[in-house]
């Protein structure tokens, strides 16, 4: 097992992210490969939603280190490619998704459902399967709510499980609520929707790429 990564905690508004943490679901302490804020221009104007930590297992660098190693952090962040492969990767993923302003669970599954629906949809990979890993999604938010300043948790396996979680204090309980069978939907909820987007989530995005390529320095 190499050693974790020595990086500092970031803050995001008001949510603040320590430098590594263990998520519900894993026996692993991850580190913290990026943060920053999600959101949407309407009318001209970036109204913040939730602030968003991404957290790696150890083995990540040496995984990534092989084809992206060299690479500055604007190369890094410009490239699909490099963003996938950290979703994909054999290694654990955690994101933590802190509420800037309020939501209910129910508004908040629905979007990310839809969102991934409509991208499977378009791929031609939408199955029976991911019809019922989305309907267990749905449910486990259907009575949630978050305040400002509560958290939802999502744990990825290496083997592409799903670790849902909650937090309203902004600990992390060792146990997550619910534990999701699905590589597609857990890869798509942990990466594509939640800090990949240049548009929704240009901060994150870019703090990932330059930890990480700061890391693959090393």
């Amino acid at each position: 097992m190499s050693p974790l990564p020595s990086v500092t905690g970031l803050q995001v508004e008001a949510a603040a992210f320590p430098p590594a943490t263990k998520p519900p679901g894993s026996a692993s302490t991850l580190f913290l490969a990026g943060a920053g804020e999600r959101g949407l221009n309407i009318d001209g104007k970036f109204i913040k939603f939730t602030a968003i930590g991404v957290y790696l297992e150890d083995k990540a660098v040496e995984s990534l280190a092989g084809k992206w190693k060299g690479k500055n952090a604007d190369e890094l962040n410009e490239s699909v490619e490099f963003f996938r492969e950290v979703v994909t990767g054999p290694f654990e993923k955690f994101v933590q998704v802190t509420m800037i302003l309020p939501l209910t669970g129910q508004q908040y599954s629905e979007k990310v459902a839809e969102n991934c629906v409509a991208i499977w949809k378009a791929l031609g990979i939408y199955t029976d399967a991911e019809a019922k890993a989305i309907e267990k999604f749905l449910e486990v938010f259907k009575e949630e709510n978050f305040p400002p300043g509560s958290s939802i948790l999502f744990t990825l396996s290496a083997n592409g499980s799903l670790t849902i979680g909650f937090s309203k204090d902004g600990s992390i309980p060792e146990v997550g609520k619910a534990v999701i069978e699905n590589k597609l939907l857990a890869e798509s909820v942990v990466g594509v929707d939640r800090w990949q987007s240049k548009a929704s989530t240009p901060a994150a995005r870019q703090a990932v790429a330059a930890r990480l390529s700061e890391l693959l320095k090393e």
